[in-house]
């Protein structure tokens, strides 16, 4: 039922984002991936089953990723957003001087989907242990560089406006590298944080054992 609720909420957010994006090929070449996740997903659903939280994660990416296909991620007005609720420009009090909605969500896949490829590997897979943080970790780090090489041949391929659209490089020659920086930075913090919750799990269940009466 969650699940049903996420899939809901994810299918009214992408129709109000479907109306009159700014560049509809644009739009229509970045949701080529949107579709093939959602499939994958829905395929995978009973098969390899997820927790609430990676799901949650999921949505999340989702909704960004659509957000940035409706605008196209260089044109993304969140600095404009920033200012109109706190009367202050973002851009300018991190020192910015390009639209960075793009680098925020590599960051962000990094951070909010290596939890769901880790309980993924988990559930299908007999890893336990170091493989089952570092293998999970590598593959998003991995996905991310695929991206890229997706986004040098779809440039290539259409070429012209929706090019330079999709690749939303904003002139700078080391977009592709800093983007997949940003992927593994986000995937490196999500893998400490759970082992550092593993740990303080674990801690904390020993606590309780020698506390018990039975203890």
């Amino acid at each position: 039922r969650y699940v049903a609720l996420l899939a809901a909420a994810f299918a009214i957010v992408w129709l109000g984002l479907a109306i009159e994006p700014r560049h509809r090929a644009d739009w229509a070449l970045e949701n080529v991936l949107t579709a093939a996740a959602v499939a994958l997903l829905a395929l995978t659903r009973r098969r390899v089953p997820l927790s609430r939280l990676s799901y949650t994660l999921i949505f999340l990416f989702l909704t960004l990723h659509a957000v940035g296909a409706h605008y196209t991620y260089s044109e993304v007005p969140y600095d404009a957003w920033f200012t109109a609720l706190t009367g202050k420009s973002l851009n300018e009090a991190l020192g910015w001087q390009r639209n960075n909605f793009d680098r925020i969500v590599h960051f962000l896949y990094g951070l909010l989907l290596t939890q769901p490829v880790r309980e993924a590997f988990v559930r299908a897979t007999a890893l336990r242990g170091f493989w089952a943080y570092f293998l999970p970790m590598d593959l998003t780090m991995s996905s991310s560089a695929t991206y890229e090489l997706i986004e040098w041949g779809a440039a290539m391929v259409f070429g012209g406006a929706l090019g330079i659209a999709y690749v939303g490089a904003q002139g700078d020659p080391w977009d592709a590298q800093k983007d997949m920086s940003l992927a593994a930075l986000g995937a490196l913090l999500s893998t400490a944080l759970a082992v550092a919750f593993r740990r303080w799990g674990g801690r904390q269940h020993d606590r309780l054992r020698s506390s018990s009466p039975a203890g």
